[in-house]
């Protein structure tokens, strides 16, 4: 792993962005919606993108493990004086690989999620893109330490929901599918991209204090996959709702065959 100068702006400032990518028998799951989010977050923070092949480099060389993540951190390099970028931009791309086996049990059996107590800040500029400044989701992390809670969910200024700490959040209500929508803020993740493409899913508004009404919710990503919710509870603790196994979770058979992981029977 190479080492990283004091003087970089991704350590220095957070001046980057990053993207988790699931690799199956050495290729990347879903990298054309990784690759436009990388590419998003470097028209945003005017960021020079890699060539396409630096990228693949990163998962040319091969592995004997069925799953792997791939980490890919991106930043605007060394140079600049303060937060003034250097005249010309040398950014530095760093990867890491490292093996990987997905929590079945938590598609099998759901999961216990909390709601947390801190409310995310309005950034449009900033809102969808992975970048490397996410300390809203490290402060809401640490308000549990119970390991029978799966994630955190998190609200905004204005008290409608907007994702996990580093998951999407996704309900169903009248039979219909739905994620909230991320145009102030959070991080537009690419299994719920592909989700939006696919149609199966669309974008609405999740009051907080509509949450536990819902007729049922998952957070997932990714490298994770679907997680059904069993259990809300509130920041205290305290239970707010639950909800049955469903026979058929529609939207992890979805998600599931987007990501190559196989179907469960229940």
């Amino acid at each position: 792993m190479p080492q990283v100068p004091f003087d970089d702006r991704g350590l220095a400032y957070g001046d980057g962005i990053f993207e988790t990518v699931l690799m199956r028998a050495g290729k990347p799951v879903l990298w054309p919606y990784h690759y436009a989010r990388l590419a998003r977050g470097c028209t945003r923070l005017n960021i020079p993108l890699p060539p396409i092949e630096q990228l693949h480099a990163t998962w040319q060389e091969g592995s004997a493990a069925e799953l792997e993540v791939l980490k890919l951190i991106l930043t605007r390099g060394s140079g600049g004086r303060g937060y003034a970028l250097p005249d010309v931009a040398a950014p530095r791309l760093l990867s890491r690989r490292t093996p990987f086996v997905a929590n079945a049990e938590r598609w099998q059996k759901g999961v216990s999620v909390r709601i947390c107590q801190l409310r995310l800040g309005f950034q449009p500029l900033l809102a969808g893109i992975k970048h490397l400044n996410r300390l809203e989701n490290v402060l809401a992390r640490q308000e549990w330490r119970d390991s029978a809670i799966a994630e955190g969910l998190l609200a905004d200024a204005d008290e409608n929901v907007v994702e996990a700490t580093s998951m999407n959040v996704f309900w169903q209500q009248a039979g219909a599918l739905f994620t909230p929508s991320l145009e102030r803020c959070g991080v537009a993740g690419t299994l719920r991209a592909a989700l939006l493409d696919e149609g199966v899913v669309r974008e609405a508004i999740l009051p907080l204090n509509a949450l536990p009404t819902v007729e049922r919710l998952w957070v997932a990503n990714s490298v994770q996959g679907v997680w059904p919710v069993r259990v809300l509870l509130n920041e205290s603790g305290s239970e707010l709702r639950s909800w049955p196994l469903a026979e058929h979770d529609r939207l992890q058979a979805l998600g599931h065959r987007l990501l190559g992981y196989l179907p469960l029977s229940r």
